[in-house]
């Protein structure tokens, strides 16, 4: 008996116009979020702006804008702060894609949203519009578009960030106590610490330097005043475990 086999030829495609084939994609508008936290009298805060959509009439939001079709997205996160604020001398990072198709009442957009932490009283609001100010992170229920959850994430992403990575101190005096120092974890943290276990915490990591001098003119008990050691730390980085309380 004879075999017959049947051979389906194939042919490979080859797209010769890249801008055409973009062309034919779906028109989802693409844009950044920054979420500024910042330190003030033992309070963890965030740059909010009144939204000036009439949806969201009385509502605050984030700091953010549409990607420029010729703008790298670091780019257009650190436009949006300069251009909002007048900061330029603030890091972020990228944390975040958030892209559920209902977060924006006008239709799908995607938003990558950026994060910072710094020393509110080391870094000058030069622009107030639309009630740009610091509002504490706790006192926030209600937001525009999914902002509450874009803030909520990015909560949660540097309370394990400060954990893994010493980067609270950049926020404190360069001479600093320990009750400060607890202050600042708390508050970002969001839960009381164990006095005790805390300070016996950073004893043992031994990257603190007393500098045998004590706190002045506060209303409690003064305490000892202490600098971290940078170049220590710098150093030891890589066997760095963090901070687990």
């Amino acid at each position: 008996m004879k075999k017959t086999s049947t051979t389906v030829a194939q042919s490979d495609q080859v797209v010769k116009d890249p801008v055409q084939l973009v062309f034919t994609y779906p028109k989802v508008p693409l844009t950044v979020d920054c979420v500024i936290f910042g330190f003030e009298e033992n309070k963890l805060k965030v740059l909010l702006i009144k939204s000036d959509l009439e949806i969201f009439k009385g509502q605050y939001s984030l700091l953010g804008d549409i990607v420029q079709d010729n703008e790298d997205l670091n780019e257009a996160a650190y436009r949006v702060l300069k251009q909002r604020t007048g900061m330029s001398d603030v890091f972020l990072e990228q944390v975040k894609v958030f892209g559920t198709p209902g977060r924006h009442p006008g239709g799908r957009v995607v938003t990558i949203a950026y994060c910072s932490l710094l020393n509110i009283n080391h870094h000058e609001l030069k622009i107030h519009d639309n009630d740009l100010d610091w509002y504490s992170v706790n006192a926030i229920k209600e937001m525009a578009f999914d902002h509450k959850q874009i803030v909520d994430e990015c909560h949660a992403w540097l309370q394990k960030r400060i954990q893994e990575h010493p980067l609270g101190f950049n926020l404190l005096p360069e001479k600093f106590s320990l009750r400060e120092l607890q202050n600042l974890y708390e508050a970002i943290s969001g839960v009381s610490l164990d006095r005790r276990n805390f300070r016996k915490k950073f004893a043992s990591m031994d990257l603190l330097i007393d500098i045998n001098e004590m706190e002045q003119d506060v209303p409690h008990r003064p305490g000892k005043l202490y600098k971290f050691n940078f170049e220590k730390y710098a150093k030891s980085k890589r066997k760095w475990v963090g901070i687990d309380f």
